[in-house]
């Protein structure tokens, strides 16, 4: 990418619309070989991003999904502890016990996880998403600094291998607990929010093309209109960009030419994925679609 501009134009030939601040977070991350850190709300498009920019780039997308308990093995390496078992068994005798332990410690024996896969795809490269960084625990963030700072990584049976070229690295991050400053030292931030309304229509016109003009701009402004000051606070969560597109999707199998308050109450359930949430639009939902 020669500049910002080639990059957004990029990105929305892959159906992702970018506003400018995001595009150029994305283009410092690419220019100056930098680990990009995404956080936001659940649902504004952080692993989209991800996915869209591996097609720009002709990479391979290698995804590691954090969890709450995941333990480094899962993201760096193990050992095929059946095959070294075999290899042993079939040695004794005709080997010393050193050269035994020399000979099941190679790299064929070695299972490759995200971490290793991306550090040992050849140029140009992998794209690695670590996502959801914040649902894993603190010893993996002091493990990711290594990675982040000097895209290598510390095998003890084999030492430290380094980046073949040099991934581009995504991390993401729905703040659910803060992260530690040191990994956000080694990366580039970027808050991502929920759409303004413009760009919300501009997503909804290149995700749901069938919709009418008056549909997607509906659509757009309800959506504007439930996260905005007025209604915000009298939900537990706000609908993500994927509802906003399901949603008009869904309106447009109703063939739906305009939302009106008995449709808004009966698909809810298309916005909102909490019991309370879901009965207190349907009450509202005349409310919500008089004019501001």
């Amino acid at each position: 990418m020669t500049s910002i501009d080639d990059l957004i134009q990029a990105l929305q030939a892959e159906g992702y619309e970018p506003d400018r601040r995001l595009a150029m977070a994305v283009f410092l991350a690419l220019k100056l070989q930098r680990p990009l850190l995404l956080e936001g709300e659940p649902g504004v498009g952080k692993t989209e991003l991800a996915k869209a920019l591996t097609r720009v780039l002709q990479r391979q997308l290698i995804r590691l999904q954090c969890y709450d308990g995941m333990e480094l093995r899962e993201a760096l390496y193990e050992w095929n502890y059946a095959a070294q078992m075999l290899h042993m068994r079939a040695a004794q005798g005709a080997a010393e016990p050193d050269q035994i332990e020399r000979e099941v410690y190679q790299p064929r024996y070695l299972i490759k996880r995200p971490l290793l896969q991306a550090l040992q795809t050849p140029e140009p490269g992998a794209l690695l998403l670590i996502d959801e960084v914040d649902r894993a625990d603190e010893p993996f963030e002091a493990f990711l600094l290594e990675y982040l700072g000097e895209y290598q990584v510390s095998v003890p049976e084999l030492g430290t291998v380094q980046a073949l070229a040099r991934p581009v690295t995504i991390l993401t991050s729905n703040r659910t607990r803060d992260l530690h400053d040191a990994v956000k030292r080694r990366c580039l931030y970027h808050w991502m929010d929920y759409p303004d309304r413009e760009r919300e229509l501009a997503i909804v016109r290149r995700q749901v093309p069938q919709a009418s003009e008056a549909l997607s701009t509906q659509v757009a402004q309800v959506l504007a209109r439930l996260r905005g000051p007025e209604w915000a606070d009298q939900f537990q969560r706000h609908p993500g960009i994927a509802e906003t597109v399901e949603w008009s999707r869904a309106l447009v199998a109703l063939g739906r030419q305009s939302i009106d308050p008995e449709v808004l109450a009966q698909t809810a359930g298309l916005l909102y994925k909490q019991r309370e949430d879901i009965d207190t639009l349907s009450q509202a939902a005349a409310s919500v679609l008089q004019p501001a």
